[in-house]
Formats: structure tokens, sequence, C-alpha cells
């Protein structure tokens, strides 16, 4: 919004004209000393300077509160308070003693220890978090009343993550309304209702009035009325809740009710949302109704919002600088405080900053309306100056944090948002603490203080206001990432835009258009279908990868562009909810555009690539439009034309899907024909072009034994397969309950569990299992879900894909010997689509529900004595898709992430939703099969093709190469010069490889608040190598040279005959037969069989049989592609924060 623009007031230059006699005022209230002040005051405050001065003191206090405070058993909390390390000073000598004597105590009696601690540290917090218990509330009430200060209660407690905890808050909170003594409450909308739908606004305006209402009632009953003032939370709530406001106090019931609400003025919206509450105000007055308050603060949510932008790739809703927010506070007050606003709006001011407030106070005052103004501040806050400001104003408003001791620990959230605003240099109470002396720019910290004031003042009108973010679904085209050069991920819709919320619901009215392409049952369709895309292949696969990687670029556009078609179909087809559809929308264009980086990748390797001709994808049913979009497009950009035989309960979504990338191709001028959809039966016109002998390649999605039938019909088929996945999530007693459970329910159960990342079981260790804390809030969470179909917004866990399977069945209905439930599921119709969740209890390690995925909304809960023991019972299921822990202690993690055998690994967070690039996605063990590349990682496209030595000699490199390689090239020197050669330039691009690429963890994204490691691990048991008639030495000791570089044993393996040879040429070989071997591989579970010549054909019938591969592909001296049969791809995803706050996590350096 430009300056001409904004609603500059004819009197604003009162606010330059006053700044002199604010200036002397706040000195004058920095020079006072309060002789009332009690010593305890003076100590806190003193305590509370140090602080924020000392670098270490606010995360000591953050981790102290996290680590010790929270946990609920006495041993584990013991554990943490003497692994803290050094004390700081600013706790002084008496407190660091006890806590020393405490933490060599805490070994042998954590149980008389730890409360102990906690008492103190709630002590030493407690003029920040009061008791919220009534005796020692009612005397902070009367001492507060007798001083004239009112207490502004903001009662705090566990996360409300579901409606038991929502109506238990709310009953707390009305009792504070009932209390005599209480003048004044805040509320926050989250606290009133559970599991808010961004997507469903009107239905949650409505559940939140009825939540609210009742509290009105009680506050105006009172025959003095309570205050209730409504919290502004995060950004995506600011329209919500001034609507909810808004409507609320209109209802006839409330005309006469004074109430307020926050406005946070780190929003550049807040001046028009400003306006609007003026006008409403005014409204509201010449109506006969009662004034309404604004509260203005500066904002205590910029790190969460922080956190938000940068995960979505959204702008950061806030500004981003200081000086913005503090011009944007005095431009809303040289707004507001106006003569014909001032019976109908009041402001509190609400700021430390005593430059702030004594603006505000003589800006009132010559403008004459002193009686529109309230002085609010902090509870335990620098209280002298808070007298001083009171002594002006006349009265005071302190907001007051409460909590139940039993609550304490959630106190946590809002001592870290206190602390970390405080401990910023640029801060005001950081300069009201910090000495008197004189920087770098010669200022001291309050004449730092005076300066920004004065440039905040100079500023107001010139600083930004309106909309930071202004996507906007129904006018844009095209991909809205940013193009720099390297991929960047394409960013979701943004439920806080009216817009988006416009655009959802209309693609929700529209529907999904009927199924275009006729059932195929012929097979002879197939052959010409095939033949077609053979032809096409050619001259696609010429093309340079760089050339490929342009028109996949055009393609993400198409997608983009078919957002809005792709999600009514998905919708109404594939019954997925909005908040489950739009993220997978951007999957897809995100394989779009990171496919094409890959296309282009190709170029640069040492090696030779020639693409698959022809390949076929199979996707599920469950991710309708990213899974099989990221199969055709990876493909594509490998240089393969691509036949897609959709799922037969989402053909529309692939139709919706194909189109689109068809009129990519075509806006490329490239023929659209390379994509292809048949849409054939399941009998014979579908095997008919799995197993075609001109297929190359088939990506599959779906269930393992999917993958054996294909097999079945063509043993050496080229098949790249994600399959099947019983994952889990360990919480140990360090976690943090309220983030653990909000993970869990929501990684168990969106998509109503029918996902392969899904967490089907949750393993509980040691005492956390006995956490009816815990238990209560995940009960609480899952049964709140609102089940539902994906057409209705207001649904939070959609339906069934088809009614449950003979397995999903069976783990929706019968429970294991030993097992409960904790939430019995119900079905909730007659198809049986719709079933409301089950949590079943005491799930025994070996057990049916252990071993099997059901895919479906039911969860598991397992019981660990150990962290060790819960990491053996998540690595013994045979799968390894997706698994998480949730814990708070370092080493707990770094064990977990070292022992953990999944491909996908979470860190407090959930364990669905990879994101391609930060967590490219596949499995290790039943979870594969295949070579075992990750979807969206950096070496899927690069396996849809052969590799080949460059014509032209290898160049010498000049690198360092281990001993252990020079030696084992040394012990074959019969081998031609030729060959050696080859072999030295096959070791130096190993070392390359191994120092670039396999050796070093890649993160990327580089977010701030993520940490999201890429990195390869050692093949769980030894490669197997089989070698068979035609194979050359040479080869052998190429692969014999990438075993000793990855540090994985080669078992090398062949016929008696050419066993003796290689023995003779100086290899470890063992030797079994043909038949002997293959009914070896066939036991296996998911090996990985590297070949040499001419193998038994048997090999390949006994692989299909235990999921394992056959890599038959020639060896080649690139290292980057030799190495990767020994190891495997492993995505870590690590929360990096504390509600928004940088954090060192689990020893990972960054």
């Amino acid at each position: 919004m430009s300056i001409t623009e904004l609603p500059v007031p004819a009197n604003s230059a009162d606010v330059e004209a006053v700044v002199p006699q604010a200036l002397r005022r706040a000195e004058d209230w920095l020079k006072q000393t309060d002789s009332e002040s009690s010593r305890k005051e003076t100590r806190a405050t003193e305590q509370l300077a140090d602080m924020v001065r000392d670098p270490e003191g606010v995360r000591f206090t953050m981790e102290f509160v996290d680590r010790v405070a929270r946990p609920e058993d006495n041993k584990v909390a013991a554990a943490s308070l003497r692994s803290l390390g050094e004390i700081p000073d600013f706790l002084g000598p008496a407190n660091k003693a006890m806590m020393g004597l405490g933490a060599l105590a805490s070994r042998a009696l954590p149980g008389v220890v730890m409360p102990v601690a906690r008492a103190r540290m709630r002590q030493l917090v407690g003029h920040l978090v009061l008791d919220a218990e009534g005796d020692a509330l009612n005397k902070l009430l009367d001492k507060a009343a007798e001083q004239g200060t009112q207490l502004n209660l903001n009662l705090l407690g566990e996360a409300v993550l579901g409606e038991k905890e929502a109506k238990a808050r709310t009953e707390r909170t009305r009792q504070l309304i009932r209390n005599p003594r209480v003048t004044y409450v805040s509320v926050k909308a989250s606290s009133l209702c559970a599991q808010l739908n961004h997507w469903d606004y009107e239905g949650s305006v409505a559940r939140l009035k009825d939540r609210l209402r009742p509290l009105y009632q009680e506050a105006k009953a009172r025959s003095s009325k309570v205050f209730i003032n409504l919290d502004m939370e995060e950004y995506h709530d600011l329209h919500l809740t001034i609507r909810l406001f808004t409507e609320l106090i209109s209802e006839e019931e409330f005309t006469d009710l004074e109430a307020g609400i926050v406005l946070q003025a780190y929003l550049p919206d807040t001046l028009a949302a400003l306006e609007e509450l003026t006008e409403f105000a005014l409204r509201r007055r010449a109506a006969g109704g009662a004034p309404i308050k604004v509260r203005l603060v500066k904002g205590a949510n910029l790190s969460m919002e922080r956190v938000a932008a940068e995960s979505h790739g959204w702008k950061q809703a806030p500004y981003r600088t200081k000086d913005e927010v503090d011009a944007n506070y005095l431009r809303l007050l040289d707004y507001v405080l106006q003569p014909e606003y001032a019976d109908a709006i009041r402001i509190g001011v609400a700021s430390h900053n005593l430059y702030t407030l004594a603006l505000a106070w003589e800006l009132a005052a010559a403008r004459g309306v002193e009686r529109q103004l309230d002085a609010e501040m902090l509870q335990g806050m620098a209280p002298a100056q808070s007298r001083a400001v009171r002594k002006v104003f006349g009265d005071l408003i302190l907001y007051t944090p409460v909590v139940h001791a039993e609550d304490f620990d959630v106190a946590i959230s809002y001592l870290v948002r206190r602390l970390e605003e405080n401990s910023e240099k640029q801060n005001f109470l950081y300069s009201l603490f910090a000495p008197e002396v004189e920087g770098p720019d010669h200022l001291t910290p309050m004449g730092s203080q005076e300066q920004r004031f004065r440039r905040a003042v100079a500023e107001r009108w010139t600083t930004f206001a309106g909309e930071r973010r202004t996507q906007n679904r129904l006018e844009e085209s095209g991909t809205q990432a940013p193009k720099i050069g390297r991929f960047v991920n394409e960013p979701d819709t943004d439920p806080a835009m009216a817009a988006n919320r416009r655009w959802a619901l209309e693609a929700l009215r529209r529907g999904a258009e009927p199924i275009q392409a006729p059932e195929i049952t012929d097979p002879a369709e197939v052959d010409g279908a095939v033949a077609r895309a053979a032809e096409l292949a050619d001259p696609w696969g010429r093309l340079t990868g760089r050339e490929r990687a342009e028109v996949l670029y055009r393609i993400a556009d198409s997608l983009a562009e078919a957002r809005g078609e792709l999600l009514a179909t998905m919708t109404h087809e594939a019954r997925k909810t909005i908040d489950q559809c739009d993220p997978e929308i951007s999957e897809a264009i995100d394989f779009a555009s990171f496919y094409g980086h890959s296309a282009a990748a190709l170029d640069d390797y040492a090696g030779v690539f020639t693409p698959h001709k022809v390949t076929v994808v199979v996707p599920p049913w469950n991710f309708p439009v990213a899974i099989p979009v990221g199969g055709m497009l990876s493909a594509l950009a490998a240089g393969s034309a691509v036949i897609i035989k959709p799922a037969p309960q989402v053909v529309r979504c692939s139709e919706v899907a194909v189109a689109a990338i068809r009129r990519g191709l075509e806006a490329a001028g490239q023929d659209p024909n390379l994509v292809q959809l048949l849409r054939t039966d399941e009998g014979a016109a579908g095997k008919a072009l799995i197993s075609h002998d001109q297929v190359d390649q088939v990506i599959l999605t779906g269930a393992s034994d999917t993958a054996a039938l294909f097999r079945s019909w063509n043993p050496r088929m080229a098949i790249s397969a994600e399959t099947s996945g019983k994952n889990s999530i360990i919480v140990t007693p360090s976690a943090d309950p309220d983030l653990a459970v909000a993970d869990l329910y929501q990684s168990a159960f969106k998509h109503s569990g029918q996902k392969c990342s899904a967490a089907s079981l949750v393993i509980l260790v040691g005492p956390q299992g006995r956490s009816q804390r815990f238990l209560g809030q995940l009960v609480d969470a899952v049964e709140t879900l609102q089940v539902g179909h994906g057409t209705d917004v207001s649904t939070t866990m959609n339906g069934l894909i088809e009614p449950p399977s003979e397995k999903l069945r069976r783990g929706l209905t019968q429970l294991e010997p030993g097992e409960t439930w904790l939430v019995k599921p119900r079905q909730l119709d007659e198809e049986g689509l719709l079933w409301s969740p089950g949590i079943r209890d005491n799930v025994k390690p070996g057990s049916w529900y252990h071993t099997h995925e059901c895919f479906g909304p039911v969860l598991g809960i397992m019981h660990a004595d150990t962290l060790e023991e819960a990491v053996e019972w998540q690595n013994s299921t045979g799968f390894g898709l997706t698994g998480g822990i949730h814990s708070l202690d370092d080493d707990e993690i770094e064990y977990w992430m070292e022992h953990v055998e999944v491909g996908n690994a979470y860190v407090n967070r959930g364990i669905t939703g990879a994101i391609v690039q930060r967590q490219p996605f596949g499995g290790w063990k039943n979870s594969v099969v295949g070579p075992g590349a990750k979807a969206g990682g950096p070496n899927y496209v690069a396996q849809f093709g052969t590799w080949s030595d460059p014509e032209t000699p290898l160049l010498a490199r000049n690198v360092s190469v281990s001993p252990a390689v020079v030696a084992l090239l040394d012990q074959f020197d019969d081998l031609s010069e030729a060959d050696r050669a080859w072999l030295w330039r096959a070791a130096e691009l190993d070392a390359v490889a191994w120092r670039e690429e396999f050796g070093v963890q890649h993160d990327p994204t580089g977010l701030v608040s993520e940490a999201n490691i890429f990195r390869y691990r050692r093949l769980l048991e030894p490669l197997r190598l089989r070698v068979g008639k035609g194979y050359a030495l040479r080869d052998v000791v190429r692969l014999l040279l990438a075993s000793a570089v990855t540090g994985v044993a080669l078992d090398v393996s062949a016929p008696s005959e050419l066993a003796d040879e290689l023995r003779r040429a100086g290899a470890e070989v063992r030797v079994a037969s043909d038949d002997a071997y293959a009914r070896g591989i066939a036991r296996a579970s998911s090996a990985r069989v590297r070949t040499l010549g001419e193998v038994d054909p048997g090999l390949y019938v006994a692989a299909a049989e235990s999921q394992s591969v056959v890599l038959d592909h020639p060896v080649v001296a690139d290292g980057r592609r030799e190495l990767l049969p020994f190891l495997l791809e492993q995505a870590v995803s690590v929360t990096m924060h504390r509600f928004g706050i940088p954090n060192q996590v689990g020893h990972i350096e960054r």
C-alpha cells in the first residue's frame, strides 16, 4: 500500500510535536527508583537481567524446564539434570551449589531430589508464570487491587489436542470468570476448540462462537462484569479471530458488553485490521452498543511464523525487521488515538518500551483522549518501571499467565517466547538491563533505543502496510516457486488467504468429470500402444538431459495450472480431504521440476547413459496424483516413453494428470504420445502390458504381493517398486508429550491411515507407557477426529477408498491375546467406507499386528522397557519404510539415528508427508523391490537406463587413494596393463564419489528449522556377487575395489570350476552350484545380488520369490554408479527448533 493510500490523519504532525515531551517522560521513568520495591522483586529483576545478558542463560533455562521440570519420571529427569553441563553464573552461587549437589544426589535419590528441583525452578520463574491455585491466586488479586493494578489472567495448560481438554480448559476459564476477585481474562481460540480446520472457515467460526458464547454470558452475568480479551495467535487466525469477535459481540445479548481483542503490530496487515475494527466500533456505538477495546502488542509468535513460512515456501507474514514493527506500532497509535474514536474504541498500549508508552500518553494528552488509553505490561518484567508508568496513566493492566502446579511444564512455550525476545539486543528490556556502556556505534544501549524510537517516528507512514502474503489460486498461472537456477519446492496453498479458500470450495462444488478412457481388455491394443511408445522413445532419448529438462519445466507449469481440476477430482474420486490433496499436488509439481534438474545432471556423469525405451508405471490409489506423476516424469526425464496403467479406483485422477503432462509436452514441441494412459483390465490385457517383451522397466508403488505377482510373469523384469511398510514412532520419557501426541495422531490417521508411511505403531519406552497424561491426550485427540467424506470441508479424517480388505478388517475388529482397545473402531455407514479410528493397546513383539500392514485407521501401542528394546522392535517387522522418535534427549536421538533401519527417519516430527528433495522417499528391506534409489532423490532418474564407459579413455585424477585399495590393485598384478590402468581410473573415481557424494551427509535445502539429511548407510549384510561364464576378472577386481571403499563385504560365489579359476587369480570365493545358490536366494529376504557373466535363469526366479533384486548391468569405472549397490539411501528429517527457537538436536553438526 503506497503512502497516498494510507489513512494518514490530518493531525499526524502531533506525533512529531510531542516527541520531546515523550523523551523527557521516558527519561524520568528510567531514572525513577521505587523505594517500595521488595527485596524479592529486586532479586528477581536482577536475576532476569543476568539471564538475558548471559550467552547461555536463555538456553540453559529453556533446557532445564524442558528436560528436568517436564518429564514425569524422576529417574529420567535426574539423568537430564546430570547431563545439563556447566551451570551458568546468572543463577548465583547459592543456586549453582544447590543444583550441583542435587545432580550428585539425584542418582541415588531421584524421588527426593527432583521434586525439590522442580519446586525451585517454579520459584525462580514464579514472577513470570503465577500459581493458578485458588488461595494463592486470590492473594495475588487482592494485592494487585490494593495497588491499583488489574491482572489480565491467561490460563495456561497442556496442548488442546482434543475436545475433552478443550471443554476442560473452557470450564477452568469459566471458573476464573466466576471468581469475584477476577476482573480481566484473556482467552485463545485454539484453547477453546480442538483441531480447528482452517479450510473450514465458516465451520470454525460457528464452533468457536458456540464455545466462547457461554464465557461471555458468564462475564456479563457477574454484577461487576468481567472483561474478556480475545488473544491473537498465529497469522492464519487473524481474520478468523476478528470475525469471531465482531460477530459474537454483535449478538443482541452482548451489545452492552465491553470486550476486547488483540492486534499484533509485527503484521503489516494490522493497519487495515485496526481500520476495520474502528469502523465496527463506531457503528456499534451509534447503535447504542458498548465500546470495544483493542490491545496493541508487538507480537510474540515471530519464531513460529518463520518456521511456518520456511516449511511451506510462503512469504513470512510478519515484518522482517524490528524497525518496521516499531514504526507500524506508532502508526497504529497515530491513526486510532483520535477524539472521534475515543468513545468507541479503547486502546491498550501493551509494551515495555518506555519510549512507546510515553509517546502514547503524550499523544493522547495532546489530542485530549487520555480516557482512550490503558497501559499494559507483562507480569514480572521490570516491576519498578511498571509502577512508574502506572502513576502517570492512573492504572495499569498486567498480562499474567497462570498455571496449575501439575501443569507447570506447559509454561515452557510461554517462557521460551518471553526469554527469547528479551535476550535479543534490539529489545528494549535487554537494553534496560544492560550496563550503560557505549558500543562500537558510540551509543549506550538506551541511546540506541532512543535512536530506534526516533527512526520509528520518522518512518511510521512510509513503512509498508498491507499483506505480505498475496498468494491467490484464483488468479495465478504456472509454477510459483522462485526460479533461481536450483530446485526450490512449490509452495502449498495457504488457507489463511480468503481467495484460496474460495478457490478450494469452488473445486469441491465442481466435482469430478466422468472417466473418459475405455477399459482395454484386448492384448492386441496393448501391443499397439507399446509399439507407439517404442517408436517415439528413440528421438526423445537422443535429446541431451538438459534439453529434456526444459520440457519437464514446461510440464511443471502445466501441472500447476491444473491444480484446481486436480483438487476437485481427488476430493471426489479418491475421497481425500483438501488438506491431504493440496500438498500432494505440490509434490507432483515438484517432481516435474526436480526430475528436470535430475535429467540435466545426467550430462555430467563420467559414464555414458542409455535410457530405457519404454517404461510402464503402475501407481496406487492412495496418492492418486503425486505418485503416478512422479513415476511418469522420472521415466520421461531419463529419456523413456511412458505408459501408465492407472489404479482402477482413481482412473479420473490419472486422466487429469496425464492430460496436464501431455499439454506440457505439446507446449514444449514434443509428441504428447510420449505419455499414454492405458486403462487395462486386471486380466489378460493388464498382464500383457506389465510383462510385454518391449517394456524395459516397470515402476510400481503397491503391495509386496503385487510386486511378486508381476515378477512371477517375468522373473527378469526390471522393476523399481516401493511396496509395504509397518511403521512406528518411538516415544521416550524425555519427549514433549504435547508434540508427540500431535505428530502421532496425525501420522496415524490422516487419510484414514491409508498411507504406506502412516504410523501403524507407537512404541512407548519405560514410564512413558504408564503416563496417564500422554495416553489421555492421545485418546482425546483420536476421538475428536471428524470422520466424513473428503468432499465435506469439515472432515478431518476421510473415509476408506473401498470396504476394508481382510487384513484391515482383522485390524479393525479382532484383538490378539493380551491386547485391549483404548479406542474401539466403529463402522459408521452401511458400505463400510466410514470407520471411526481405533487404538489397540499392549501389542506384543512378533504378534500378527506387529508384523502386518493393515493400511487403515488403527494404531497399536507397544510397551518397551528400554530405548534399545524399542529400536529392536521397530527394526524387526521385516519392513523398513518410515520410522520416528520423539525425545528431547540428544543422546537418545543420536543412538536412534545410528541404529534405526528405515529409509525415511524422522526426529520430533510426524513420519508422513515426505517432500521432494527434502525427504527423498523409499524404504529398506521388504519395503522396496529393485535397485533401491529413493523417489525425489539424486539417484532416482539415473537408474532408468544402462550405464557404460565412454569410448574415449578416462582421464587420470590426482586424488588420494587408500592403502587398502592400492594393496588390492597390487594383488592382481597379472592383469593386463590396460585393465590395470582402467582399474586405477575406477579407484580414482571411487575416491571422488566417496569424498563428494557417498561419504558425506547432504542437506541441499538448508532450512533453519529443520535438518533434512540425505546420507548413505552400508548394506545391512554383505553384497552378494554371483559369477558366471564369460565374466571378466577385471570386473571382479573392480567390485572388490568398491567393497574396500564402502566397507561393505562382498560375498563372492561361483560354480566350482569358475571358483577354482578365481582362487588361482587371487580372489576369495565360495563354491555354490547354480541350484544351491538359487535355493539360498529364495530363502533370503530382499537381498541384493550383483552378477557378472552369464548366470543361471533360476536365479531370477528365486530372487522374485524372496523380493530380492538381481543387478546384472555392465560394470563401469564411474564410482558414482558402481558404489551404489553397496549402500542404502536414507533421509533423516529432524526438527531443529523449540517453539521456533533454533536448537541443536542429537549432536548434529550443521
